[in-house]
């Protein structure tokens, strides 16, 4: 099997700062780092690090080799990303000394993936595949629709939310994951529960607290509780867990356990500076002790 990611890739550049800035606040930052990230880059970094064979779909400028490079190194299959005349997408992160941050996103090449690229990805795609996509490119609904003609299992992490992009995929998605404040918007919006949209597998990440997931057959609902760390850095954490929840199912793994798993290696990633270049391997997660 695979997971197919049509997906982000910025180039992260971050900046460790003293506490996060008020507005009209300007503070001096006492390091920066540059590394490889984007909500996409991310999940298909932590898919292929957890086991899975994931190919990514998606598209740089002239300055992102770089970062497709860097994503071959960590085994995703890159022969999907186009190369475009746009600069790539980046991001200006702030983190403060508790790990929280402070995100803005210029998304680039990330929003003008060609639907020849889509097409040329998917039409290697088998029946039972995952389809993955996130909130940061172009052609959502039309790679969810696609993927449901497929057979494909349709997966959607909802951020950055936007209530109009989860409803325009949602009556073809197999997989829904968001956070809390993301599934109280999206309920505001359809007047509907988590386990009454529709969509099989429903997870609410809850940060500290776990995640939550909602079976949309039978309505249970399953609490996976979040390991006991200190945080230094929770950017790419929820990316990290989204991409080895999806490798768990594509390996077989049962609900709760690709949950489990994916706790752990969202817990051992909080405890490191950085994004996609430092996401856990398999190995480190299962030998990891909390």
């Amino acid at each position: 099997m695979a997971i197919w990611n049509l997906g982000s890739i910025n180039a992260d550049l971050v900046y460790a700062l003293p506490h996060l800035p008020a507005a009209g606040e300007t503070l001096a930052a006492t390091a920066l780092d540059r590394g490889l990230g984007g909500k996409g880059a991310n999940m298909s970094v932590a898919a292929a690090r957890a086991g899975s064979r994931c190919c990514h779909i998606g598209a740089v400028g002239p300055d992102g080799v770089w970062a497709v490079d860097r994503m071959m190194e960590y085994g995703v299959d890159t022969r999907h990303i186009a190369k475009l005349d746009i600069p790539t997408g980046h991001a200006v992160i702030a983190v403060d000394p508790e790990g929280e941050n402070q995100i803005i996103l210029f998304p680039g090449a990330n929003r003008a993936i060609p639907a020849t690229t889509l097409g040329a990805a998917l039409s290697e795609a088998a029946a039972g595949d995952i389809l993955v996509m996130q909130n940061e490119t172009s052609l959502q609904a039309e790679a969810a629709r696609m993927g449901r003609d497929l057979g494909l299992r349709v997966a959607y992490a909802a951020a950055p939310f936007d209530a109009q992009a989860v409803q325009a995929v949602l009556p073809f998605l197999d997989f829904l994951i968001l956070n809390e404040v993301e599934a109280q918007q999206l309920q505001a919006a359809t007047g509907k529960a988590p386990q009454a949209l529709g969509v099989k597998d429903v997870i609410i990440t809850l940060g500290a607290k776990g995640a939550r997931h909602f079976d949309g057959t039978t309505g249970e609902a399953r609490d996976i509780p979040a390991l006991p760390v200190t945080p230094v850095d929770t950017t790419g954490a929820g990316d990290t867990f989204t991409g080895y929840v999806l490798s768990g199912l594509d390996r077989g793994l049962p609900m709760p356990q690709a949950m489990a798993q994916a706790a752990r290696a969202g817990a051992l990633m909080v405890t490191r500076h950085g994004t996609a270049d430092v996401i856990p391997d398999l190995k480190e997660v299962r030998d990891a002790r909390f």
